[in-house]
This record gives structure tokens, sequence and C-alpha cells, in this order.
């Protein structure tokens, strides 16, 4: 490796170093220091833009789902959660909460900053989940808005491209082709750390809601069966199935009152 490419890659690191330091916040949920370049309202207004452009994409391609009694059963479900949610982090009471079934066969589901919420109809057909399962999924999806991992990837984005492209213009070198390199380096350990935090505020969520605990454990069983995660933990955005059905296991029983005492049962 040249000099002239070193004091970029150095310079590079310093850019996405200084970002940082001026952006660190600690969540007051989890007490974990998360690096937030982005601002709230940076974020929601981002977010709400894109969603918008989604969902009108989606009706023009005829993608919204026409299913009344499944969107009826999805929009149910997201009423409960979100009442919970605004308890555990009232702020996002004040956000713009919204949730639209997609036509997709992807087993997918997500939630942007400011709620914004897509669940796809692949998830529903191919998994077969029960309200308490499919709750599971979207109180996970809720938690990483709550959370703020979407301000979190959002702003280590702008910290790789930042860093980047000063590199680029420093040396004249196209550094853009280690973007790939930068991405796992910023986001793998961080990525999984904010899968198990949406894991464990998701369960808890769902709880409250009076959603079962163990549902959390059988839905990642039937991920798992259905193809799930079979790429190495150490090389994995996300917690193997088995790590993350473990998880979800040991949480169960402390879980359990929370979900008794919001069905009355015992």
């Amino acid at each position: 490796m040249t000099t002239k490419l070193l004091s970029a890659l150095n310079l590079c690191l310093l850019v996405a170093a200084g970002f940082a330091m001026s952006g660190c916040q600690t969540n007051p949920v989890t007490g974990r220091t998360q690096v937030l370049l982005v601002s709230e309202e940076q974020a929601q207004s981002a977010s709400a833009q894109a969603y918008t452009k989604t969902i009108s994409d989606a009706r023009g391609k005829r993608k919204l789902d026409t299913n009344a009694a499944r969107t009826a059963r999805v929009q149910a479900i997201t009423q409960r959660l979100v009442a919970q949610a605004v308890r555990i982090v009232p702020g996002s009471a004040q956000w713009s909460w919204q949730v639209h079934v997609l036509d997709d066969e992807s087993v997918n589901a997500w939630c942007m900053p400011g709620g914004k919420m897509a669940v796809y109809t692949g998830l529903i057909t191919r998994l077969s989940p029960s309200d308490d399962e499919l709750a599971q999924v979207m109180a996970h999806e809720i938690s990483h808005a709550l959370l703020q991992h979407g301000r979190e990837r959002m702003s280590r984005a702008v910290a790789t491209n930042v860093g980047l492209t000063i590199g680029s213009i420093a040396t004249g070198v196209n550094l853009t082709g280690l973007e790939n390199v930068a991405m796992v380096a910023l986001e793998l350990p961080n990525s999984r750390t904010a899968e198990t935090e949406s894991d464990r505020l998701g369960i808890e969520l769902a709880a409250r809601a009076g959603y079962d605990p163990n549902a959390a454990v059988s839905l990642w069983q039937k991920m798992a069966r259905l193809g799930g995660s079979n790429t190495p933990q150490w090389l994995s955005t996300h917690p193997s199935d088995d790590a993350r059905i473990a998880n979800l296991k040991s949480l169960v029983p402390t879980m359990m009152p929370l979900y008794q005492a919001a069905t009355g049962r015992r």
C-alpha cells in the first residue's frame, strides 16, 4: 500500500473519529453510547419522505395489500403495541405512526424513525404466524425505532461517506471501492448489538401489550425452519438463529409477569 493511500486512509479514520466524538449520546433505555450525527428531526423527515415515496410507488404498482382482514389484523396489533411504546419512550407519542401491508413475498417487516412501518405479505403467508408471533415481529421492528437504531445507521453512513469522499479528494484516488470494508468495520458489531437490543425490548413491548413471550421463541423457530440465518454469526449482522432463540428463551421468565398482568392470567 502506498504512502499516499495510507495517508488518505488515516485522514478517513480521523474524520470518522471526529464525527463520532461530536455525536456521541447515551441511549436512555439501553444505557449504550451511540454515535448519532443525524438529528431526530432529520431522521424523521428523511424517513417520512422515503416512506411516502415507498407507499406511493407500491400503490402505483398495485402492491398495497387488498386483503381487508389481513390489513385490519396488522393495524389492530400495531395499535396495541404503539400504546405500550409511548409508555416506554414518551416522546414517541408525538410520532405520526403509520403502518401499511405490502404485497411482497419477502419475509420482512420494518419500522423507520418516526414510526413509519410496513409488513410484507410474505411474512404472513409463508410463516402463518399467530397473532402473538406476528406481534413479536412488529414489536421488534418498533423497538429499532424506539432505540434510535435508524438514526445510528444513518449516522454511520454519513461518517463513512464523508470520510471516503475527503480521502478521495485529498489523494486523487477513488477510495469508494473500500466502502464495503468500511461498512463491515463500522456496522457489524453495533448492528448485531442493535438486533439483540431490539429482541430484548421487543419481547417486553409485546408482553406489556398482552402477547405471549413464548411466541418470540416459536417465531424464530419457524424462521429457522424457513431458512433463517445460515451465515456464521461472526460474519453476520444478525445473531445466529440458535443464539437468538437461546437468548429469547432466557428472557421469557422475566417477561411472563408483564404478560400476565396485561391479560389478567396467572
